[in-house]
């Protein structure tokens, strides 16, 4: 077991964490301009702190259909020298975890497995932790 400072939120009502390290900040996405040709999971690319950032569906990408097209809340975060605000329901708090093994035999399925690296426990609520970075990079694979 290890500790360390996360960044707990919500996609599609299902708690999670992200390590806090891969975090660069937590933003209000504004008006989303389309991006055609791109992965399914791009909702299109926005203006934020005068760059230009990938905003990521990550309904899309766990295999939870998609995100609601009100959906602004997001975890802005740099990928392999690419910024991409991840779209979540809601972000919570900043905490220091407790971080366990996923539990055996605890079915994450193939959209979660790649990208879990850990579990916790939040006033009684589950956590999975999330690597956000392999979250991202889960969209050079076939959707």
């Amino acid at each position: 077991m290890n500790e360390a400072l996360h960044l707990l939120a919500r996609v599609a009502d299902r708690a999670i964490a992200v390590p806090a390290a891969m975090v660069d900040s937590v933003v209000d996405v504004p008006a989303i301009v389309p991006a055609p040709r791109a992965h399914p999971a791009v909702r299109g690319l926005a203006a934020l702190r005068s760059r230009v950032v990938t905003v990521v569906d990550s309904w899309h990408l766990l295999g939870l259909g998609n995100a609601p097209l009100d959906v602004r809340r997001a975890i802005l975060t740099v990928v392999d020298g690419h910024h991409h605000a991840i779209l979540v329901d809601t972000l919570h708090d900043v905490l220091t975890l407790a971080v366990e093994p996923v539990p055996a035999g605890m079915p994450l399925g193939p959209r979660w497995g790649p990208i879990v690296v850990g579990a916790s426990v939040h006033d009684g609520e589950p956590l999975l932790i999330v690597d956000i970075a392999a979250l991202v990079r889960t969209m050079g694979r076939a959707d």
